[in-house]
């Protein structure tokens, strides 16, 4: 029985992983929630009635990286080209600074 005030939702509840936890291992990857749930590392879940659920939110997200040389250096300029590092601008050629507005 929950003694947490408002009280820890069911864990029949869909959410039920915002329970209280009341023992946490996480050199062994689990938690013991106060609803009763076994909470794993991997969102896998062990319910109090035995019921097993599997890992249900991604865990392993590949972020979008920079375009690289083959050397393995970033590409800033997008990896359309390589950069120009003769350039201060790393660009092959010059900036065009005729747009630019005049200082105040």
């Amino acid at each position: 029985m929950c003694l947490h005030t408002p009280p820890c939702p069911d864990p029949t509840s869909p959410d039920r992983e915002a329970a209280h936890t009341l023992a946490s291992h996480p050199e062994q990857g689990w938690s013991l929630l106060c609803n009763g749930i076994v909470l794993f590392d991997d969102t896998g879940e062990l319910l109090p009635d035995g019921h097993v659920i599997a890992p249900h939110r991604p865990t392993d997200l590949v972020l979008p990286t920079m375009p690289t040389t083959p050397n393995g250096r970033s590409q800033p300029n997008g990896g359309s080209q390589p950069a120009d590092l003769s350039r201060p601008n790393g660009r092959s050629q010059p900036a065009d600074l005729s747009q630019r507005s005049p200082a105040a």
